[in-house]
């Protein structure tokens, strides 16, 4: 089983693009940049949609690191 570490840089510049994408992994934080609501995960889907979230991040602000 695959098991992920999900973070967010400081580069974030807000746009909510992997809100939108993942909105059950990322949610906004006071200052309205992107944090992770959930920072690791062994979930396939929610695998599947973070990584589709760090694919799509305008300023690659999402790391998506493996666990072992």
């Amino acid at each position: 089983m695959v098991k992920i570490k999900i973070s967010v840089s400081e580069k974030c510049i807000g746009c909510g693009a992997c809100i939108a994408i993942a909105p059950e992994i990322f949610e906004f934080d006071e200052d309205g940049f992107s944090k992770p609501k959930i920072t690791e995960t062994e979930d396939e889907k929610l695998i599947r949609k973070a990584r589709e979230a760090e694919e799509n991040c305008p300023v690659k602000a999402i790391n998506i690191e493996k666990i072992d």
